[in-house]
């Protein structure tokens, strides 16, 4: 309202000032043009003023009521402020309250559950102080029984005491009494009870340990019996192993010249290409292959034969026959490798092994064929290692492979023991199979059960009837050369050849050889089977020297 009254002050101020001017100039000009058209001028600017003023007025109202409606809707927004801000306070307010209600009640409780913990406290040492109450006063009388035991105790060890200055008078006595009757101290007569009780002791034990000792053997020689001659019963083999042949048979004698060729040319190609001996005699339709390598001699076999069935010798066609008899052979290898790891159930062979394993086939032992011999003895084994416990997939690949040297003793040095166990090694072998390889023949010292079963199966597959051929007369020769040349030593008492020729065990006199003595016989005579004999493998030699005392009871 204060804004319009300012609004309608000014309009009335407007209007006045120009009435006034309209005056000065009505005025003036009747002073000018005379009255009468001065008075229609100043009627016409009357008019004129009339209704500019009129104009205004309109305009200064409606302003006038546009700042009423503004005013009026200020009124109310302050109205509507006024009123929220007293909604919100008063909101504000209850929440107030009721948070205050809240904590109030938060606080009532937790003080209660303080009374409450503080009574349960209050009550759990009112317990404990009546408990304490009564264990002082138990105490107290067990402290009171105590004494009164204490009392009894002192009267008693006063009694005992008493007792034993009249027990050690009475030992005394009857000490003095003992050793006037035996003629001996107390330490003599300790010394004696104590050296009777230990000889007893003794004798006792021994006889205990010999009798455990004697069933111990006993059952342990039973039941390896019974283990191996089951394992033979169990294998089905044939009785004779095929030895490789050296012979080629001729459809005529008339071949042999056509195989010597003009002035030998047939002959010496033939030798100089496959490095196996061509020996023609008088055999009748045949010829001889000798060489050591039996694969060398069993690839020249194969060319032979091509070259008798196609007529046509020659260099060149000895050579052309060589090399594909060379590829046969190998594939044979292969093929028999192959089927000793199927029938002995091994498929994770190295390929270099197995094809190492494959040239055993035309390897004979004694007439036995090696590879043959090393199938038996993998089934030999596994059937020992199932009836004892143990696993027969590493006793029989230990035994599978305790011969594969064999293949290779003509290209290393060193036992075909050593050298297949070098090579089980260099291509991943377990080190129990490597174990068993090497110490089949007791080159190393055998540590493990399966290495013995592999020394048993060798053995078993060796040994049977009919497995191995050798001339009695030679072996029997042997056996009495070795002996010859160990008794040949002084200090000599016995001598024994052993494991087929393996061992020789010496006994020497004890009186007559020393320590240092003994290990210089060994050597010895190791160095002079060497310069004498010829033999397969290795032969060891042990000097037994021992000192025995003997008694007899009576």
């Amino acid at each position: 309202m204060t804004s319009t009254s300012v609004g309608l002050s000014l309009i009335g101020l407007l209007i006045a000032g120009l009435l006034a001017w309209i005056g000065f100039t009505l005025s003036r000009r009747k002073a000018a043009e005379g009255s009468a058209a001065a008075e229609l001028e100043a009627a016409g600017i009357t008019a004129a003023a009339k209704s500019s003023a009129e104009l205004v007025r309109r305009q200064a109202e409606e302003e006038a009521a546009v700042l009423r409606v503004r005013a009026e809707a200020a009124e109310q927004r302050a109205e509507e402020i006024r009123r929220a801000a007293e909604d919100r306070a008063s909101e504000v307010r209850r929440e107030a309250e009721q948070r205050a209600s809240d904590v109030r009640r938060e606080a009532e409780s937790e003080a209660q559950l303080i009374r409450d913990d503080l009574r349960e406290q209050r009550l759990e040492m009112e317990r404990r102080e009546h408990r304490l109450t009564e264990r002082e006063e138990r105490l107290d009388e067990q402290h009171r029984s105590i004494e009164e035991r204490q009392t009894e105790l002192t009267a008693q060890l006063a009694e005992l005491d008493r007792r034993k200055a009249e027990i050690r008078d009475l030992e005394d006595e009857r000490r003095r009494i003992l050793e006037g009757v035996a003629n001996l101290t107390t330490e003599q007569a300790r010394a004696e009870l104590v050296a009777s009780i230990e000889a007893e002791a003794k004798r006792h034990a021994h006889t205990i340990v010999r009798d455990i000792e004697r069933q111990a053997l006993d059952e342990g020689e039973t039941k390896a019996r019974k283990i191996i001659t089951g394992a033979v019963q169990r294998l089905a083999s044939e009785q004779t192993s095929e030895s490789v042949v050296s012979v080629v048979h001729l459809p005529s004698d008339d071949m042999k010249g056509r195989i010597i060729g003009r002035e030998g040319r047939n002959i010496r190609s033939f030798e100089q290409t496959t490095g196996v001996n061509l020996i023609i005699d008088d055999t009748p339709e045949a010829v001889l292959l000798s060489c050591f390598d039996p694969v060398r001699r069993e690839t020249a076999r194969l060319t032979l034969d091509s070259l008798v069935l196609d007529g046509r010798i020659h260099p060149s066609r000895i050579e052309e026959i060589y090399e594909r008899s060379k590829g046969e052979v190998a594939e044979l290898c292969e093929r028999a490798a192959e089927d000793a790891m199927a029938e002995v159930g091994i498929t994770d062979l190295h390929p270099e092994l197995a094809r190492t394993m494959g040239l055993l086939r035309y390897r004979t032992s004694y007439g036995q064929n090696v590879l043959k011999h090393l199938i038996e003895s993998a089934h030999i084994a596994g059937m020992m290692a199932a009836e004892l416990g143990l696993d027969p997939k590493l006793c029989k690949r230990g035994a599978f492979l305790h011969d594969i040297g064999k293949a290779l003793t003509h290209e290393s040095e060193g036992s075909h023991a050593i050298v297949g166990a070098e090579l089980a090694r260099k291509y991943g072998e377990n080190d129990d199979v490597v174990h068993c390889i090497e110490a089949h023949h007791n080159e190393v010292e055998v540590r493990t059960v399966e290495a013995v079963l592999t020394q048993a199966a060798d053995a078993v597959s060796g040994g049977r009837p009919g497995a191995r051929r050798e001339s009695l007369e030679a072996y029997v020769q042997r056996l009495e050369r070795l002996e010859e040349i160990a008794m040949h030593h002084d200090g000599v008492e016995k001598v024994f050849a052993m494991q087929a020729g393996r061992e020789i065990r010496v006994m020497v006199l004890p009186d007559a050889v020393d320590d240092i003595g003994a290990q210089v016989m060994a050597r010895d005579i190791a160095k002079q089977v060497e310069e004498e004999l010829t033999y397969p493998g290795q032969i060891r030699v042990t000097v037994v020297r021992e000192s025995r005392a003997t008694e007899v009871a009576k």
